[in-house]
């Protein structure tokens, strides 16, 4: 017998919850997509420091059904990929079914349906929650002492306060990931004194930034052929060449990378001392791959300094570091990264009889295929526990992720099943697999990294993306509990 239409919870108005407003719009269902904050954007309205850019191409930083003939550059700025998600959501009418301002801070499963509540008191019922919160939204602020102590402005980078004036200003930023290296270059030439507290070395591609013409833009307009092509070949040589098999440390494809990467090393940096404060020591590939058109040429100006002494704490008036120097600077900018293991939480969830999401999580956060939880039935993630963060297009990765949910919801609309969620069996074997091949993995190869999780273990989905795809084309239904 068929159910009534049903009512989705979406958490979250970034990439993934836009996406899944859109599909369900155009299935004709019934949504409610609640939103802390006073806009859509997720990510990309958060984080808006100076250079922050996609280090994907723009290209497939895109949703399939909505290819952008208007990206200006190969890698976006961040402000123009914030442009393209409000462009979306306008486009789609996803204003109307947005709840602004109404950050979800329970839902309990009730044996039928679950009950969502915000922190401003609305309460429903939903008999699908679909999480769409990501990965990189809790700031990381780093275990150094002193932090308080210090007398200038002092914040996060991706809570940027933008009353601050850097110019002719002393600046320590603390971080040299891509937030970091992404930071120098964009105001190395801007500061009096830039001071980049640097713990370990990258591997940067030196990845020149390019600006498409009018006249290319104009093409991509008039022809949507050529911009569906360039999508696909985008998309296949990411995926099938570089996301694949970077995975694999012995891949030819990591080797040839380390020449480039070396080559652009020895060729630009001039002072042999700054070259090798930075050059890795530790296979590419390890820590997230650092894309930059312009770092190089930063750290070379002579208001920039690199120092990779040990941090020992902050003070009044700057950072000290381990040798007793003291580094005078105005501003501290904490580039230090995120809670990447927080998801949903601390939202209070509870699933079957009751049992709280934090008590499941409690040693880490886990999901089977990467999206749903022994448990909590009819609750889904896009993005979630062990996703292609290091390697995939995450866009393409919640494409994939959302069709296979909507396979689940069919399966519940048409009487096939009560309810959906994995076996705790199904579950339990994914995770074992899931690790033992990610021990395997680049990721693991002895650098410390925001990949690993408290084991040391890489908690990234550690397959080639054919068997993502293969995973997310069909559900295996005996993997789930449905009655």
């Amino acid at each position: 017998m068929e159910r009534p239409d049903p009512k989705f919870a979406i958490i979250g108005a970034g990439m993934s919850g836009i996406l899944a407003a859109i599909k369900l719009q155009e299935a004709g269902l019934d949504f409610t997509v609640f939103e802390k904050a006073d806009r859509v954007g997720g990510t990309w309205r958060e984080n808006t420091y100076p250079g922050i850019a996609c280090d994907v191409p723009s290209h497939i930083y895109s949703y399939s059904f909505e290819l952008n003939p208007e990206w200006g550059y190969l890698s976006s700025p961040g402000e123009e990929v914030q442009r393209y998600f409000e462009m979306v959501a306008e486009k789609y009418g996803l204003d109307a079914h947005i709840r602004f301002g109404e950050a979800v801070s329970s839902a309990a499963w009730d044996g039928e349906a679950w009950h969502v509540g915000t922190d401003n008191g609305f309460s429903g019922r939903f008999d699908w929650v679909i999480a769409a919160t990501g990965v990189l939204h809790h700031p990381k602020r780093p275990d150094i002492d002193g932090l308080d102590d210090f007398a200038g402005p002092i914040f996060h980078s991706a809570q940027w306060d933008h009353d601050v004036e850097f110019e002719g200003k002393r600046i320590a930023v603390i971080g040299n990931g891509s937030t970091g290296t992404q930071l120098t270059g964009a105001l190395g030439g801007r500061t009096e004194k830039l001071s980049l507290f640097m713990r370990t070395a990258q591997w940067v591609v030196p990845l020149e930034q390019v600006e498409y013409s009018e006249e290319e833009k104009q093409a991509f307009r008039t022809d949507a052929d050529l911009l569906r092509e360039l999508h696909e070949s985008l998309s296949d040589s990411f995926h099938e060449g570089f996301a694949s098999n970077i995975i694999d440390a012995e891949t030819q494809m990591v080797r040839d990378m380390e020449v480039v990467c070396t080559d652009a090393l020895e060729t630009r940096i001039a002072d042999p001392v700054l070259r090798e404060k930075l050059r890795p020591d530790y296979t590419l590939g390890c820590k997230r791959l650092v894309v930059s058109h312009n770092f190089y040429d930063a750290v070379q100006l002579p208001s920039v300094e690199v120092v990779t002494d040990a941090i020992d704490r902050l003070e009044s008036g700057g950072v000290r570091t381990a040798d007793g120097v003291l580094h005078e600077v105005d501003i501290v900018v904490l580039a230090t990264g995120f809670h990447v293991d927080s998801f949903m939480r601390p939202m209070d969830i509870h699933g079957v009889d009751g049992v709280l999401l934090d008590d499941v999580w409690k040693e880490r956060p886990s999901a089977y295929l990467a999206l749903g939880i022994h448990g909590f039935p009819n609750f889904f993630m896009l993005n979630g526990p062990n996703s292609p963060v290091g390697n995939f297009s995450l866009i393409a990765t919640a494409e994939l992720q959302f069709s296979y949910i909507m396979q689940l919801v069919e399966m519940w609309r048409s009487g096939q099943a009560d309810f959906v969620h994995p076996a705790d069996e199904a579950a339990a074997r994914f995770e074992a697999e899931r690790v033992e091949a990610a021990k395997k993995t680049v990721w693991a190869t002895g650098c410390r990294s925001w990949y690993l999780d408290d084991r040391g273990i890489p908690f990234a989905w550690p397959f080639p993306f054919d068997r993502f795809k293969a995973e997310m084309a069909e559900p295996k239904l005996g993997d789930y509990i449905t009655h």
